[in-house]
């Protein structure tokens, strides 16, 4: 059920926050687990059951390592960890190793697997990552684990950011879990709407616009694009996927705060860093801060030699790349970035730091476009031709005709993501999603326009069959 359709815009979340908001305080977990469980039932029915019963092994394994010492809490805590990763390889990546096996058993003349490709689970990825962070806080003592399964249940399957995050950990909604009654009044619910509006016009109103000619445009063989459109195309895909992606964000947060969660903020004007360093503390946040603290420090992290500390920024992203999609692509889009941060601290920075913001900010972007071209890419082949027509110099007639309604969006994304270069709008920025109490003025100010965006989206949602969410897949 993606949130900006039809279904969930008129249906399921009017019904569910009546639900919520008239539901006594003692039974509103209960009513958000039972929302939750329809809303992922609805979109997944048949992978529905696997996922509550891997909730509940996670949860009595939890509690078994939580109540034995020594080596025995240490081999039920690795149980718990194995089996999530191993879920999660089975579900996502089982196909992709199964289909390079039989490529190199074809090369070599041998006889192939016969094999039925395995559905992937929607947000797979998502709900792994989150049920690792509640087994490792609790393991290492950050928290204390839940008493209650129905608890831990609403963690992992709390609909806002089951399907695409942003990723929450344990330790940073635990104690909401148990009480928000701070955080339950109409302030955050006024607040929560005004993001979720704000997160919905990104998606409908920007990236869905852009996205219909992005697809257009990948879809042309190398030898239809000139220069001139394969520039287009990929800075395109580059506003596309970030006004996609913090959008879904956006409204996750959004939907949390009009329930009483506070979520953690995924997205901080990315593309006006001044390195490929700088852009991994500004995209996707989450993601980001959950390699550093579970990958990258428990692997050493800067603590180690500068050959190991080059190692384990290389493997982090490389699986950041593979968490990403099981495809090569994503593997060489992670590895691209892991490179980047390495040359960072070699010179880049330096370097970076001596040409001045403006052009910092232009070559870490132009870097950020390339990668953008081999994640969303079918091949590595196909990426590289793609590259190939970027910086041919070719201005000869287009393949394909791109309406003046396109520039239109892509100027106005363009600009709202650059918008963050002037320090004032980066630092101001947040408040117009968090200062409710303000004067009157302001506050029918604010409602006027979101009433406005929301009657906008609700028309083109109606008018257009292409909406689909990027990090959906993942």
């Amino acid at each position: 059920m993606v949130f900006s359709s039809i279904i969930f815009l008129l249906y399921f979340l009017p019904i569910f926050l009546v639900l919520y908001f008239i539901s006594p305080t003692r039974w509103k977990n209960e009513v958000a687990l039972a929302g939750s469980c329809f809303f992922y039932a609805w979109g997944a029915p048949e992978f529905f059951f696997v996922v509550l019963i891997s909730l509940i092994l996670d949860f009595y394994l939890v509690h078994l390592f939580s109540n034995s010492k020594g080596n025995l809490r240490k081999r039920l805590f690795w149980a718990a960890i194995l089996f999530n990763v191993l879920m999660l390889l089975l579900a996502k990546y089982l196909n992709f190793f199964v289909g390079n096996i039989n490529e190199l058993l074809n090369a070599f003349g041998g006889k192939t697997f016969s094999w039925n490709n395995i559905l992937l689970p929607i947000g797979v990825s998502f709900i792994t990552f989150q049920k690792l962070s509640y087994v490792i806080d609790c393991y290492r003592d950050k928290v204390k684990p839940l008493d209650r399964l129905r608890d831990y249940m609403l963690y992992i399957l709390l609909f806002p950011q089951l399907i695409a995050g942003p990723i929450v950990r344990f330790n940073e909604v635990a104690s909401q879990l148990i009480n928000r009654s701070n955080q339950d009044n109409i302030d955050y619910k006024i607040s929560g709407l005004f993001r979720f509006i704000i997160g919905l016009s990104k998606k409908v109103l920007i990236a869905n616009v852009l996205g219909g000619v992005v697809e257009e445009i990948f879809a042309l063989p190398a030898h239809e694009l000139n220069t001139g459109v394969a520039w287009i195309g990929i800075i395109a895909y580059s506003l596309q996927i970030y006004f996609d992606f913090s959008g879904y964000s956006d409204m996750a947060i959004g939907l949390a705060k009009m329930m009483g969660f506070r979520f953690p903020e995924n997205f901080n004007f990315p593309y006006i860093s001044q390195s490929i360093t700088e852009f991994w503390r500004r995209w996707h946040i989450t993601l980001s801060n959950w390699m550093r603290d579970y990958l990258y420090i428990p692997l050493g992290g800067n603590r180690v030699s500068t050959n190991r500390m080059y190692f384990n920024l290389s493997a982090v992203f490389l699986i950041s790349g593979f968490w990403h999609g099981a495809a090569w692509t994503f593997i060489f889009w992670g590895g691209f970035h892991g490179l980047f941060l390495i040359l960072d601290r070699l010179f880049l920075l330096d370097f970076l730091k001596k040409i001045g913001k403006i052009p910092a900010v232009i070559l870490t972007y132009l870097i950020v476009l390339i990668g953008w071209v081999f994640f969303r890419s079918e091949t590595i082949g196909e990426a590289f031709q793609y590259c190939g027509q970027m910086f041919a110099f070719d201005f000869s007639s287009p393949g394909i005709f791109i309406p003046n309604k396109f520039y239109v969006y892509l100027l106005l994304g363009f600009l709202i993501a650059f918008s963050g270069i002037f320090e004032k709008i980066e630092k101001t920025a947040q408040n117009w999603y968090e200062n409710v109490q303000t004067t009157s003025l302001v506050l029918v100010g604010k409602s006027f326009v979101s009433v406005l965006l929301f009657w906008w989206c609700l028309i083109e949602v109606f008018g257009s069959e292409f909406n689909p969410f990027i990090y959906f897949k993942f």
